[in-house]
């Protein structure tokens, strides 16, 4: 079965630093590189933050397109992982295992399947 983990942290609008970015890297490759080995990676990617984002809405036929993101929370979503994985328990324990789950949070959910 396919699971999303949707990754969720806090935007600070800070571009790190090139050392920075290396540090951060490095536990997501860390972690890629076990979900391939696993078989378990299907997709994944980082968004860029939330303020480049853009709502499109319908409301009474009328299509809306608003700049930027209207969440009432601090988290925004960061990136996601589509993984495949037996069931929810071990879906979990990729979660847990995502490097950003030690500053944010991985919401996981199950994927519709299309067929």
């Amino acid at each position: 079965m396919q699971y999303m983990l949707l990754i969720h942290f806090e935007e600070t609008g800070e571009v790190p630093s090139p050392e920075e970015a290396r540090q951060m890297g490095a536990p997501y490759a860390a972690y890629n590189e076990a979900l391939i080995k696993a078989g378990a990676l299907v997709s994944g990617e980082r968004l860029q933050p939330s303020a480049t984002g853009t709502v499109v809405r319908v409301r009474d036929g009328k299509t809306e397109v608003l700049d930027g993101p209207f969440a009432a929370t601090k988290e925004q979503l960061g990136g996601f992982y589509v993984i495949e994985a037996p069931d929810l328990d071990a879906a979990l324990n990729w979660a847990a295992r995502c490097p950003s789950a030690s500053n944010g949070t991985i919401e996981v959910r199950p994927v519709w399947p299309t067929r």
